[in-house]
């Protein structure tokens, strides 16, 4: 019996449940008049930025845009400053009453407590992705990945390699990569998310995102909406891939779930997530 794979189709992500959301897309917080079309992309998650992107003399004008934007049917992410920061506290209180608040980004993740503090100051109930970039931050991974209030982790590898001087290649990024997966591991947190490609090259996008999926990691930032629909083609399950996890599925089924060896429960494992995954990115096995 023969089968064919239908990938799911380029639409807005919202659907996508945020421990598995792939595209994470920064939105600078001074643009408010893209949020909407952000809101409507590919992007499994919307991430609207008012650290990085938003100079410190418009940082009160972009909060209150945003803050507006969430109060009146807007939904999405927010990246926040950090906990050391003269604005993470006027950040959360503006965040805190907004009712399309998603879950927030902190920025500079270095202590377990900053994630905490910001669960708690939020009020308890919005998910914090520990967005981990210096030296410190991996070095505490696993501690911020077991914090309170942890949902994700995300790595900035751009100002992880400011604070180290270490290069942008897949060498010299494998061990903040790794870092970031055992750690989450630990915290028993869905995979990290990956740091973002610069540039428009999609080549260059699909090399860089088969690097994250080969680390572990199950997500990555994105800096244009254009390149949202290239990171869930390539973090998605593969044709290969969900072809293979069905046959072993059926096989095992038509065995009568017997385990033959120490090689099967590892397979099955992997077989099921691809399933599950390939059916959280709607892609279906069509029998013809």
């Amino acid at each position: 019996m023969n089968t064919l794979i239908v990938p799911s189709s380029p639409g807005s992500g919202p659907g996508i449940a945020p421990e598995l959301a792939r595209s994470w897309l920064l939105v600078a917080a001074t643009q408010p008049a893209t949020f909407d079309e952000a809101a409507r992309s590919s992007a499994d998650a919307v991430v609207l930025d008012i650290e990085d992107a938003v100079d410190a003399s418009r940082k009160a004008e972009a909060r209150d845009d945003v803050g507006r934007w969430l109060r009146e049917g807007g939904s999405a992410w927010v990246r926040v400053n950090d906990v050391t920061s003269d604005h993470w506290a006027s950040d959360l209180e503006v965040l805190r009453a907004a009712p399309g608040l998603r879950g927030v980004m902190l920025a500079k993740t270095e202590h377990g407590s900053q994630v905490t503090d910001t669960f708690h100051r939020l009020g308890g109930g919005v998910p914090v992705v520990a967005l981990v970039e210096s030296a410190l931050g991996i070095e505490n991974a696993t501690e911020i990945a077991r914090a309170e209030g942890a949902f994700r982790l995300a790595f900035g590898s751009g100002d992880f390699r400011r604070d180290t001087g270490m290069s942008a290649d897949r060498e010299a990024m494998a061990y903040p990569r790794a870092r970031l997966v055992v750690a989450s591991r630990c915290g028993d947190l869905p995979g990290p998310i990956d740091g973002p490609t610069v540039g428009t090259s999609h080549p260059v996008l699909r090399e860089q995102s088969a690097i994250t999926v080969s680390m572990g990691m199950t997500g990555k930032l994105c800096l244009s909406t254009d390149q949202t629909s290239v990171v869930n083609e390539v973090i998605s399950p593969t044709r290969t891939d969900v072809e293979w996890a069905h046959s072993f599925l059926e096989d095992f089924d038509a065995r009568g779930r017997i385990v033959r060896d120490g090689s099967d429960l590892p397979r099955l494992g992997r077989a099921r997530k691809i399933m599950q995954l390939a059916e959280a990115f709607d892609v279906h096995l069509v029998l013809r």
